[in-house]
Order: structure tokens, then sequence, then C-alpha cells
């Protein structure tokens, strides 16, 4: 596919005559008459000073601080110069407040300037990590190719990363790799499509749909809500006291909707994510930015679909829900957790890729966080894998929702040695959506009429407006208060009233 150059990509993503540059004239690092003339050539070649350009655009009428690499400059190295330029815009990103958009394309650090250059990568990362910390958005588009350091730096510190198809993207260039170890860099892994396959970015698109992307996710994490118009209190309506078995058997149908379809039914706005960023992705889980009506948030789903008996919910999905849960800190933004799991994987690599540790600092990670947290108890509720997810401000059940430490069965061959006191063992441990309102622990309890599987949409639809009445009515809270009326609320379950 052909490449675009710097201006190229402009000129495809930047509404019309939006650009503004932030550039001044490219300073002059001390250097040899060699390569004086390997910059000279460079800015003939061109028409720019050097391999970067800085400044502000408009996309979708939305204002976008850019960084914007040009790899026919030095293959787009990054020298002092050119470092210089990327703090410089960076810094005044961060003190205007706008969502910065990097779109690197480059083979690494400056050779001709060592190591000086080399730490360039050190001052950038400072910054953006700055501009971040400003609770301000970083999406990251990787063109072809990126690697080096400039990949091991502002290349991989996004809130959302997307590829250009068929991307050479990676550490270590394969000219280097086979200079130093005279053998070719195996094919296929530093691309975009394996780099997405392997959970380290969340997309790879082609230029042309950066603009919708940026804007949809810029939608849903800078835009406010308009607090109006706000859902009306529903009136609590009698839920059947059915026993807890009836419950177990309606979650496990396998036409029961799940996430997925709770988000085609009530979402107004999704963008999934993939992956933990760091190599590992779990079908069982579903991450993605998404508003309900007017509301941001940040979802985590378990994807009943995604989960089976071969691939059960396992480590790697505990922390790309732990990304979440960092990315609603960053970004100020309601964390919303569907729990729906018939149980955490029970396997040597469960085990060895650290799957209770994981349990532990979810449930860590969530209790302390300052953002609005709300909790669907969807269907089943089995486990370490469903508790993980549970400690919100609020917690809301559908009807036929459960929250159990093991699955009936398991209980049973627990206490009796057989999986025929299931049902009895569901009874005695007040797994229900109403037990669990009874004992403090939800909150609400979402309706099914008789069943979700019955009335997926309507049910669905209901579950979303429930989500956006309690984000509503969290969200001006203050962070603080929010934080301990949520600890309060777990130190209380199982005491009886006077204690």
């Amino acid at each position: 596919m052909r490449r675009l150059s710097a201006r190229d990509l402009l000129d495809v993503l930047a509404d019309v005559d939006s650009f503004v540059s932030w550039d001044a004239p490219a300073g002059e690092f001390a250097v040899d008459d060699a390569y004086a003339g390997e910059l000279a050539a460079a800015r003939a070649k061109t028409g720019l000073d050097e391999s970067v350009i800085t400044g502000a655009i408009t996309i979708r009428g939305r204002k976008v601080a850019i960084l914007l690499s040009e790899f026919a400059f030095l293959a787009g190295s990054i020298g002092v110069a050119a470092g210089e330029r990327l703090v410089t815009a960076i810094h005044r990103a961060t003190a205007e407040g706008l969502p910065l958009l990097a779109l690197p394309t480059s083979g690494g650090t400056r050779m001709q300037e060592g190591t000086v250059a080399f730490l360039q990568m050190v001052r950038i990362t400072a910054a953006i990590t700055l501009h971040k910390a400003a609770h301000l958005p970083y999406i990251v588009y990787l063109r072809h190719p990126t690697t080096g350091g400039v990949f091991a730096s502002w290349g991989s510190l996004g809130h959302l990363t997307v590829a250009e198809p068929e991307a050479l993207v990676g550490f270590l260039g394969p000219r280097v790799y086979e200079a130093l170890y005279d053998d070719r860099f195996p094919a296929g892994v530093q691309t975009s499509e394996n780099l997405q396959a392997h959970g380290l970015i969340d997309a790879v698109r082609p230029p042309e749909q950066l603009g919708e992307i940026v804007d949809r996710a810029l939608r849903i994490m800078t835009d406010q809500p308009r607090r109006c118009g706000l859902p009306a209190d529903t009136p609590d309506r009698v839920i059947d006291d059915v026993p807890a078995w009836t419950s177990v058997l309606a979650s496990r149908r396998p036409d029961r909707p799940g996430v997925r379809e709770l988000l085609f039914n009530a979402a107004s706005d999704v963008l999934p994510l993939n992956g933990t960023g760091q190599g590992e992705s779990d079908p069982g889980l579903i991450l993605a930015l998404v508003r309900f009506g007017d509301m941001p948030c940040v979802l985590l789903g378990q994807d009943r679909h995604g989960q089976t008996p071969r691939t059960p919910l396992g480590p790697a999905a505990l922390r790309e829900a732990r990304r979440g849960m960092r990315l609603a800190e960053d970004l100020r933004l309601p964390l919303v957790t569907v729990i729906d799991t018939a149980g955490a994987a029970l396997s040597k690599d469960a085990e060895e890729g650290g799957l209770a540790g994981e349990i532990a600092r979810c449930i860590a990670d969530m209790v302390d966080l300052d953002t609005p947290t709300v909790s669907v108890l969807l269907g089943q509720g089995t486990g370490g894998g469903a508790l993980a997810l549970v400690p919100a401000d609020r917690v809301l059940a559908a009807q036929h929702a459960w929250l159990s430490p093991l699955p009936p069965e398991g209980a049973s061959a627990i206490v009796h040695r057989d999986v025929d006191h299931a049902p009895d063992m569901a009874e005695r441990q007040g797994i229900r959506s109403l037990d669990l309102r009874r004992d403090g622990i939800v909150d609400l309890i979402i309706p099914e009429s008789p069943d979700a599987a019955d009335e997926p949409r309507r049910f669905c639809e209901r579950v979303g407006t429930a989500l956006h009445r309690e984000l509503s009515g969290l969200i001006d809270q203050d962070a603080e208060m929010r934080r301990i009326a949520r600890g309060k609320r777990f130190n209380r379950v199982g005491r009886s009233a006077g204690q």
C-alpha cells in the first residue's frame, strides 16, 4: 500500500485549512561536515527543517495537538532538535488542555548525534507522562515503519493505540538484527496485525479511518454530559421470589443476552480496545470506551460468548481489566464492570500466570479508584473472577443473576461429596439477587419479564437506562467521600444492624 508523507497525512486527517504550526526554526546541534551535508540534503528533499512537525489541527471540529513524523527526513530519526520540538509541543498541549495525537514513523534515535540523541527519549517520555497526569488524552497512530527508541518511548504510551495496516512496528529494526546476529528476524512478528493479535495495540486501521476513530474516542473521553433530561427514577418492581436454582438455570441459558448484546442494544457509542498493552489478550473480557446516553465510561465486561471450557477466564483478562481501571483513573472517566462468568480458569497456566494475585490487585484497584464505579451482575457470578469486578460504588443485578464463591455444584461437592445437592446449596448460600439485596451487597435489581433470554432487547435497554441513571447520580459526588462510602458499604457486609 502507498505510504503517506507527513503533509499527505495532514491532508487526510485535518479539517480543511485547520493546521497551525507550532514549530520554531530547528536548532543546530554541533555536527561535523558530513552530518551537516546529510541535514541539508534531507531539508532539500522534504521541504522540512526537521524530522517532526508539531502544531494544532481540528478533526471534525475538535481541536487536537499533533506530533507528526516524516520518514523521508533521515528515516524519521530523533535528534536533539527534534526532541526539543516534540517536548515543547507536548508541554504546550498540556498547558492549553488539548488532547494529543502522535503519529510516529521512525527508525529510532539519530545515530549521527549519539547518546545525547538517545536520551531525548527520556525527555519526551517525561513530557508525555506529565500530559497524562493532567488527565488529558494521548492517542497514538503507529505508521510504517516505527522502530527503536521511538516505539520504546512515546510510541508505546497511548491511552488508545492504533496502527497502519501492514506496518513494520517493533523494537529492533530487522536490518540491525541481521547485522548483529547474521540471521534474518522471524517473518510476521514485527507487524501491526501481529501486535494487535497479541494485545499490544488496540486496532489496525488505514489513515482514512483515523479521523473517525479520534472523533469517537474524544467524544467519549472529553465531551461533558449534558446533565439534562436524565431518566426518571423508576419505581421498584416486585421481583418474583423464585428458587435460587431457577435463577442459576436461567443464567446459563445459551441464548441469554451478555455484554455484547448490552452494548449493541443500549450503548450510544462504543470504541473497543484490545488487550493488556503488554502482550496478552483474553477473549473472555471486553474492554471499551462507551457512552450510555450522554454518560461516558470505561467498560470492562466479562463476555459469556468468549469463555469456553477450552478458554476460561484467565489472568490476562484480569490484567486487561486493570488496564481499564488505570484508563478510567487517567481520563477521569467512570468505570462500569459487567460480571458474567462461570468461573476463572483452574489450570497450571492460570496458577503460574498469577491468577490469585491478579484477583487481589483488581479488588485493591477498584476499592481505591477516584472515579465513579458501577458493577452489574448480568448473569453467572462465580468465584474470584466475579469478585474481582464487584467492589463498586453501586452494584446492580439482573433478576436472575447470582454471586457465589463456587458454582453450586462445587459447593455441593465440598459439603456433600456429590453434585446432587447443588439446588439446595444455591438456596442455603444466599446467592440470588433478592438475597444479595437483602444482605446489602446489591443496590438495585433489574427485572426480567420473566427471563432476559425471552426479551433480550428490552432487558438490555433496561440495564442501559439503569446504568445511565446510576452514573448520572455518581459523577458529581466528591471523589474522597465516594471512596470512603465505598469502603464502608463493603465493611458492613455480613454484620448485623447493631454492630
